[in-house]
């Protein structure tokens, strides 16, 4: 079955399927995402109007049996940002549009009236139907209500209260393996989905497979890509704690964000560390290791139950437990999970959202350390969208703007997440050059700067940090286009044998012929492309820049401040 496009126009109502531009076929996930973007959406558009699409789209390996392949693309230009969007979850749906010969679903134009609509995709195209049972509704239930309606082996792609009311903070969410909630958690894109009057897709469950060119060669290329993956040793460590295996490495290292980034280490970090987390759950009877996709082999994601030893949350991520911990001065993992489990449940970016609450509280919204009033504001506040629940909903930038405070950690109006930058220079690299606003995943040079993969360079240095992270976001880049998850590439950092195997699989699948340079060379296309977008949008070099106080504060225990100069931070387009 070959691949197509399933176009979807919700100005009229109708669906298409097409055939692929002979441009697009070597490209997928965040690779035709963003190449879409850049060819149909007006750079300059409002990006909750008729203007902008919603790019859906599975990875180039996304499908097959190959070990860790299982997210899913979306992309449009960012509501909360402004710039080109990419983000990216596991869950069951891109697997599912892979083997419905699903190459991308684009949803352009919007909705005449103010009805709501479901989608399903099937082989045969996209069906558009009126939806009013789960407006209003959270994630959770919709899923459990669409289980019922059409079965539990449907994916589902849905936005909760947040997207409906199109919170520039509102993430999409996607169904695991489990029923529970996956995010495509940043930029706001669960906004442009709200934007579209669409509540849902569902994706049909087929028995169909994956055409693979050369299967005998794939095989052998997927196992060997699989044990470089369950070898390493930070793949290990992933599995048995978590990422929150971070809190106390990235604390011992000066670089955990507390207190609204007014300190480096937090008092409290062994309360919320992955090594207590792992205890709570094993003491409560969850679940220290599971997938957030089928076919994953590192597990880092987990079941979190509370003191009843019920369900609370899953896929409980470092970088969300550091935003509601450290940074707001939160201590209990119990009420760091309540929030995780609302903020999934509303559709809500928990970088996002946490750093928001932060700024609230250095602006006396409420106290730091509060974890049950941060709960009942999003209960009560953001989930029934009350003037300061929306203005929360919007994010960081939104509520520094509202209490006139100056130290809000964005760049292009993204909440900088879990790593002062300060104290790991690299990442500030990334922050402050990513085409998609603050964002750790675009070229996570924590890799590197703290766990010494792929070699080691001090973060405290401002020597080869724009080449690290040059090389990191080129390689990102790549990787987000093939549909694995990011984690490969602590095995492909220091595993001679993992990029080759990935290589490999690419090339049996399609019947092709890539090297190492092509990989790279589709890695600098990405991001030439999304730059482009950005600059015809109206962003300048002056747009790649921290927040001012990073260089006038301090932060403890180095007593260091952001001094790369501004010249250096633009050579990193020289390539």
């Amino acid at each position: 079955m070959a691949d197509k496009i399933f176009r979807v126009n919700m100005t009229d109502l109708s669906a298409v399927i097409e055939e692929v531009p002979a441009a697009w076929m070597g490209l997928g996930g965040r690779g035709l995402t963003s190449t879409v973007i850049a060819a149909e959406v007006e750079p300059t558009c409002h990006p909750l109007g008729v203007g902008n699409k919603l790019v859906i789209a599975p990875g180039l390996l996304s499908g097959t049996q190959a070990a860790n392949s299982g997210r899913l693309s979306c992309g449009a230009k960012s509501p909360l940002t402004g710039t080109i969007k990419e983000a990216n979850s596991g869950g069951t749906a891109a697997q599912l549009l892979a083997r419905l010969g699903v190459k991308a679903l684009i949803i352009e134009g919007k909705p005449q009236s103010d009805t709501w609509y479901g989608l399903q995709v099937t082989a045969a195209g996209v069906t558009i139907t009126a939806e009013a049972e789960l407006i209003g509704k959270g994630n959770y239930e919709v899923v459990q209500i669409l289980n019922a309606r059409l079965g539990e082996k449907f994916g589902v792609i849905s936005i909760g209260p947040a997207g409906e009311m199109k919170m520039t903070a509102a993430n999409i969410s996607v169904k695991d393996p489990g029923s529970r909630i996956r995010s495509c958690g940043r930029g706001g894109l669960g906004a442009v989905m709200g934007s579209k009057g669409i509540k849902f897709i569902a994706i049909e469950a087929s028995e169909a497979k994956v055409e693979i060119a050369r299967p005998e060669d794939f095989l052998a290329a997927s196992r060997a890509f699989a044990k470089a993956l369950i070898d390493n040793p930070i793949s290990q460590a992933l599995g048995q704690y978590g990422t929150n295996v971070l809190v106390n490495i990235i604390n011992e290292a000066g670089g955990l964000p507390t207190r609204n980034f007014t300190s480096g280490q937090f008092a409290g970090h062994e309360k919320i560390s992955g090594e207590t987390m792992y205890d709570t759950i094993v003491a409560r009877d969850g679940k220290p290791k599971h997938n957030c996709h089928p076919g994953c082999v590192i597990n880092c994601s987990q079941l979190y139950n509370n003191r009843d030893k019920k369900y609370l949350t899953s896929g409980f991520e470092y970088e969300s437990i550091w935003a509601m911990g450290a940074n707001c001065c939160v201590d209990d993992l119990d009420h760091i999970a309540e929030a995780d489990h609302i903020m999934d449940d509303l559709g809500l970016d928990t970088i996002e959202t946490s750093v928001a609450f932060g700024v609230a509280m250095e602006a006396g919204v409420l106290p730091f350390g509060d974890g049950a009033e941060v709960c009942r504001m999003l209960r009560e506040e953001v989930g029934r969208g009350t003037g300061i629940g929306r203005i929360i909903g919007g994010g960081a930038g939104a509520v520094g703007r509202a209490f006139g405070i100056t130290r809000v950690p964005t760049v292009k109006n993204q909440a900088i997440p879990a790593y002062d930058p300060r104290a790991i220079k690299g990442i500030g690299i990334t922050y402050a050059t990513s085409t998609q606003g603050a964002d750790h995943t675009m070229g996570y040079t924590i890799a590197t700067n703290i766990l010494g993969v792929g070699g080691k360079l001090d973060p405290l240095s401002n020597e080869g940090q724009v080449e690290l992270s040059r090389n990191l976001q080129i390689a990102t880049a790549a990787i987000d286009s093939t549909g694995m998850c990011l984690f490969i590439a602590f095995a492909a950092l220091d595993d001679a044998n993992c990029l080759p195997a990935l290589i490999d699989m690419i090339n049996a699948r399609f019947g092709i012929a890539l090297t190492a340079d092509d990989v790279t060379n589709l890695g600098k296309t990405i991001l030439k492309i999304e730059r482009a977008f950005n600059l015809a949008a109206g962003f300048t070099s002056h747009d790649d820049r921290l927040p001012e106080f990073f260089r006038t504060e301090p932060i403890a225990p180095h007593n260091v401040v952001w001094d790369i100069d501004n010249a250096a931070i633009d050579s990193f387009w020289n390539f």
